[in-house]
């Protein structure tokens, strides 16, 4: 199994940085086929090879999720994906 853990740091208030979650798991779940359910401050994310959670904390963002095999060689990708669409939504402070 193939690890992606990322912790990024926000200056957001907690309404405004579970909106920003909200968007990266929308984007998540179109760019790559998952299903996310929310669980309070927490989206949790699955589908076939890919399992993981988004977690809103109030000075930071963890995202881990887990790849199978068949995923494992998208990791780059997924995780270049996940950098991108932090850096966008928590500098846009709108």
């Amino acid at each position: 199994m193939s690890v992606i853990d990322i912790t990024r740091h926000h200056t957001l208030d907690h309404d405004h940085a579970l909106a920003k979650a909200n968007e990266l798991a929308d984007s998540l779940a179109d760019r790559f086929d998952v299903s996310c359910e929310r669980c309070g401050d927490t989206l949790k994310f699955s589908r076939t090879g890919v399992k993981g959670q988004l977690s809103v904390e109030p000075t930071y963002i963890h995202i881990r999720l887990e790849l199978g095999l068949l995923l494992r060689p998208f990791k780059s990708r997924i995780e270049h994906e996940i950098h991108n669409h932090l850096d966008g939504l928590i500098e846009d402070k709108g």
